[in-house]
């Protein structure tokens, strides 16, 4: 095996391996050590080059591992975020009986995220985007509160159905292409609409593309605030890489870039008028994240239409998932300082990421904003419509911000002394959010300082900044509550409501055609009763043993390091 081979494998085998070491009596310490597993994709995104690539021929049919220009800057900052989430959780979650739960949870969905970004076949896309994703139901359900319950149960039942969704369409992709590679199915998406359909759904879910949204608002608040910072940063950034991997962004297929563009538009504004109804730090984020998403999501749908403006806009798009990344997490992070920091100082933890995501001058918001805005004002294609509602909503993006400030600076618990292992991660997230950009694209920074291109920065920063001041000074003067018109989870609530009364009025069927079978077919059906109970008396049984989450993680380990072993040993 060559050694960039085994670099790659171990990107996403690091964490795994700790995760089965943390699985063993006595090994309780081992997730201390959790923030080293993110250095191998951190190290390979700096040092390993462009265009390497790995086959595994005694996995799944030649597995493929490999690193492409947008794989890199996602994986640089998917790595940091999750080592400094980790190292963040070493403070955050002292004292927390089940830490070594929580991490075996933690372990495995990073491996996933990061395994995901080197997939170069369907198969291994696949596996290691269902990793993350059920693994990530054990972070939302950590708390065992009734309202982390039920957002694991929405989360995972949508889950559920993007993975059914999007292994349809990989499946149809595949038997189109006649081959595995994810190069091979790009080509063969234009003349397979079904599969193109089944992608949106599949991956939108996972991206916050409206109205495929509804778990974020429920999932992020649910969870602990480490993994709320990885949930919203990076894990929700791979529905938006799949479709920059499997889309046809080399020529023009209008309905799947009209389906993005519309939603990727209608979600950006959703997120802000939603978010401005919260009254929770980590719902108003959950809400700026969909609004983000549907940002990102816009662009691509743009480069889909547009092929001349497709290499441009993916890179764009690649550097504003860098700088939402880097901003998103330090944000979230800044919910778990607040638990020990008061007053002016929360101000100035919240305040600069807040500024960068706003699109703040000289901070990676504001070349982000730059870079998605500058391919459309090319002559190619007249998008000024396109761009107006773009601008709008980064007016709204700074008026969210302010509405979060606002709710932060309301908690009056006494401060409590704040660890280095919480104030070190939002440090490093915040330096590099100014830094890396810059000097990911110094060219598209120094053009966000043109006098043309600052202005159109700073005036929707402004214009929100005023429109969210004045706004918080008449609800002050006239002591007025925000309504509670988009309760948390927006259209999921309606949806459950009306589940519920469905199961009202007819939730006794079942029992009365049960009744009615056993009253017609006498001792054949009596016989048919005793045998349908013993087998559920055994269905029972096991469904408790395997209900267990000592059994379930480590059955899951297992076959995941199986299969992560072959991978290794097989070239």
């Amino acid at each position: 095996m060559t050694g960039e081979a085994l670099w790659l494998a171990l990107i996403p085998g690091a964490p795994l391996l700790l995760a089965l070491l943390l699985a063993f009596p006595g090994r309780e310490y081992a997730w201390r050590l959790a923030p080293f597993a993110a250095l191998p994709g951190l190290s390979g995104a700096l040092l390993l080059p462009i265009g390497v690539w790995a086959e595994y021929p005694a996995v799944l049919l030649g597995a493929e591992l490999a690193l492409d220009p947008i794989g890199r800057g996602l994986l640089l900052v998917t790595a940091l975020l999750w080592g400094a989430a980790a190292v963040f959780a070493q403070g955050y979650l002292r004292g927390d009986a089940a830490v070594v739960r929580f991490h075996v949870f933690f372990l495995l969905a990073m491996a996933g995220n990061l395994g995901l970004i080197l997939a170069g076949d369907a198969m291994v896309f696949y596996l290691f985007f269902a990793l993350m994703s059920l693994s990530s139901v054990g972070l939302v359900v950590h708390e065992r509160t009734r309202e982390a319950w039920r957002a694991g149960w929405v989360y995972l039942g949508m889950a559920m159905v993007g993975e059914v969704a999007l292994f349809s369409g990989l499946l149809l992709l595949v038997h189109g292409a006649g081959g595995h590679s994810l190069a091979e199915l790009a080509s063969e998406a234009p003349s397979n609409s079904l599969a193109a359909g089944l992608l949106i759904i599949g991956l939108g879910i996972k991206a916050g593309l409206l109205p495929l949204h509804m778990w974020l608002p429920l999932a992020h608040p649910a969870a602990p605030t480490p993994a709320s910072a990885v949930l919203s940063g990076v894990m929700i950034k791979a529905g938006l890489l799949g479709w920059m991997r499997l889309l046809p962004l080399g020529e023009p297929t209008l309905w799947v870039g009209d389906v993005l563009l519309v939603l990727g538009l209608l979600g950006a504004w959703f997120g802000v008028v939603a978010g401005l109804f919260q009254s929770r730090p980590k719902t108003i984020l959950a809400y700026s994240s969909i609004s983000q998403m549907g940002l990102m999501i816009a662009g691509l749908g743009v480069a889909i239409q547009v092929p001349a403006l497709a290499p441009a806009l993916l890179a764009a798009v690649g550097l504003y998932a860098m700088h939402h990344a880097l901003a998103k997490g330090a944000l979230f992070l800044c919910v778990g300082i607040a638990t020990r920091v008061r007053g002016p100082w929360i101000l100035a933890y919240v305040g600069l990421p807040a500024l960068a995501l706003a699109g703040l001058p000289l901070t990676s918001g504001a070349v982000a904003k730059t870079a998605l805005k500058a391919p459309m004002e090319a002559p190619v294609v007249d998008l000024t419509v396109v761009l107006w509602v773009l601008t709008l909503a980064a007016a709204g993006t700074t008026l969210l911000m302010v509405r979060l400030v606002v709710v932060m600076l309301r908690d009056r618990r006494p401060s409590r002394p704040l660890p280095l292992s919480m104030s070190m991660p939002w440090l490093v997230l915040v330096v590099s959010g100014v830094l890396l950009p810059w000097g990911w694209s110094p060219e598209v920074g120094l053009e966000s300082l043109a006098l043309p291109k600052l202005g159109s920065v700073v005036w929707p920063m402004v214009l929100g900044g005023v429109l969210g001041l004045a706004g918080w000074a008449l609800w002050r003067w006239r002591a007025w509550g925000v309504p509670g018109w988009i309760p948390e989870g927006d259209l999921w609530v309606p949806l459950e409501r009306g589940g519920a009364g469905l199961v009202k009025v007819f939730g006794d069927v079942p029992g009365r055609l049960q009744a009615a079978w056993e009253s017609g077919v006498g001792r054949l059906g009596e016989g048919a009763q005793r045998f349908w109970r013993a087998l559920l008396g055994w269905s029972l049984w096991g469904e408790r043993w395997m209900g267990r989450w000592d059994v379930i993680g480590v059955m899951f380990m297992a076959l995941v390091l199986g299969l992560f072993l072959v991978l290794a040993l097989s070239v």
